[in-house]
């Protein structure tokens, strides 16, 4: 039922806007206002702070789903619980209070601040500070690709409290867009996911109030990475909806394509082709939706899931989104046709929330 009625949300008040957001690089606002009012723009949130509570497969659900129509806007969901999820797991009961609940009613979208310009797949290594002034935190820095970053109101982020203790000198806070201090970087000219700004957040002597860190002090990375053994699964669930967009369309096209007297769909090389996308497809769906009920459980392997999951899925959306690039020919090449753009949106999700490269390290060291 949940599926049915994303997918039709989806269709009818998403897919019409997706060309035209990723052409003009703009935010897709109609996907926000319908999400907001179908109330699915951060399911995750738990019910005693005002959200859906939805646990971690329906958020799969709904984040795929909307990836299937545009990539752009699935981030809107996704990204939500990637930005509150440090609140959700070590904030106190004063922050879930105060943040989760605009979070929830769609009056703020939340964004996630750990990596900065040299401080990438090293996110250790970075370089923006916090520094305890009596009964608030002074934070100077940049942080570097953040996701609908100037759109979002509260801004987790990580930074340095204690210098000599690398991972463990770094704290967690809560920022929000209106400190004095916050300023936004222009938007990155990218490759895909045009739609959703990507941008440089600077922060300049921002002085915020010490009960907005987010649990311990030194807490703050160790946070930060068990966030991401959950939200990994969130973007093999966007990878997954992509691919998904990308066959269906093939699969329609080459019904309706004739070459040498009849429809291309009834070559052999054509049905091997779709054969193998839709086996890839579906193998990467079983492995997400079982690594959404590890993080649902807080499972011990969830490590190795999530990440297994991210990895697997976004490479199979890179290859089918390709390959349906393929089967449309000429014609799949052009901006007529959305398959292209589903192949640049896919190219992201093999980068972003960790590299597959340092999924295979974290993979090979959380082996089950």
């Amino acid at each position: 039922m949940l599926r049915d009625t994303i997918r039709a949300l989806a269709e009818t008040k998403i897919a019409p806007f997706a060309a035209a957001v990723d052409e003009e690089s703009r935010f897709p606002q109609e996907a926000l206002d319908a999400l907001v009012a179908s109330d699915l723009h951060a399911v995750h949130v738990p019910e005693e702070y005002g959200g859906a509570g939805a646990d971690a497969l329906a958020t799969v659900i709904v984040i795929e789903e909307v990836a299937r129509a545009c990539a752009s806007s699935s981030l809107i969901p996704a990204v939500n619980k990637l930005g509150s999820l440090p609140v959700i797991l070590s904030g106190s009961e004063e922050l879930k209070r105060k943040y989760l609940g605009p979070l929830a009613k769609g009056d703020a979208m939340f964004s996630y601040a750990l990596s900065e310009p040299d401080a990438g797949s090293d996110a250790a290594g970075m370089k923006t500070k916090a520094v305890r002034d009596g009964d608030f935190w002074v934070l100077n820095g940049v942080k570097r690709w953040i996701t609908n970053a100037g759109v979002s109101e509260y801004y987790t982020v990580m930074a340095v409290t204690d210098p000599a203790k690398r991972s463990k000198g770094i704290s967690a806070f809560v920022v929000e867009k209106s400190d004095e201090g916050v300023s936004f970087g222009a938007p990155e000219k990218k490759l895909g996911i045009k739609g959703s700004p990507t941008r440089e957040v600077y922060l300049d002597n921002v002085r915020i109030p010490a009960d907005r860190m987010i649990g311990e002090e030194g807490t703050g990375f160790a946070t930060a990475m068990k966030t991401l053994d959950h939200t990994r699964v969130t973007i093999a669930a966007q990878a997954i909806g992509i691919a998904q967009g990308a066959l269906d369309y093939a699969k329609g096209y080459v019904q309706e394509r004739k070459q040498f007297g009849k429809p291309i769909a009834d070559f052999q090389g054509i049905q091997f082709m779709l054969a193998d996308m839709a086996m890839k497809l579906e193998a990467a769906r079983q492995l997400t939706y079982s690594a959404a009920a590890k993080s649902q459980r807080v499972d011990g392997d969830l490590t190795f899931f999530g990440a297994a999951a991210k990895c697997f899925a976004s490479d199979v959306a890179m290859e089918v989104t390709t390959d349906a690039v393929q089967l449309l020919g000429g014609y799949g090449y052009t901006r007529d046709y959305p398959v292209e753009r589903m192949m640049r949106d896919a190219k992201i999700t093999q980068i972003y929330e960790g590299t597959n490269q340092v999924q295979r390290i974290v993979m090979a060291r959380n082996l089950p």
